[in-house]
């Protein structure tokens, strides 16, 4: 839909695509479906769902066994990111490297886009 014909909307690291790819074969979904909402103190949150269903207007995103599909309303706002899988000590989380964002709140978990209209 907001896609550039011949790129990716979103890239996955090879850390996210294994991790994408096992959850596929674990549990038998189509993937993963990758949105965002309204909410947290910068005004807008990541979403991921497993899917079991492509819906037709999904923007889907195959890397190596590994697919994630994009909800419609979401599209303008994730492309050029670089979606990553990290572990740590205490956590294991998919991180979202986008250059949409221009304010993310303390804790991380929700993000500020740039304003579209005043372009």
């Amino acid at each position: 839909m907001f896609g550039i014909p011949g790129k990716a909307a979103v890239t996955l690291t090879p850390a996210a695509r294994r991790q994408i790819a096992r959850l596929m074969q674990r549990d038998g979904h189509k993937g993963l479906r990758i949105g965002v909402k309204k909410g947290g103190c910068a005004g807008m949150e990541y979403t991921m769902e497993y899917a079991d269903t492509i819906n037709p207007l999904d923007e889907v995103v195959e890397q190596d066994g590994a697919r994630v599909m994009i909800a419609p309303m979401a599209q303008m706002f994730l492309i050029g990111t670089e979606i990553d899988y990290e572990t740590s000590l205490l956590e294991s989380k998919f991180t979202f490297r986008n250059p949409n964002v221009v304010e993310a709140c303390g804790c991380g978990e929700s993000i500020k886009f740039r304003d579209t209209s005043a372009a």
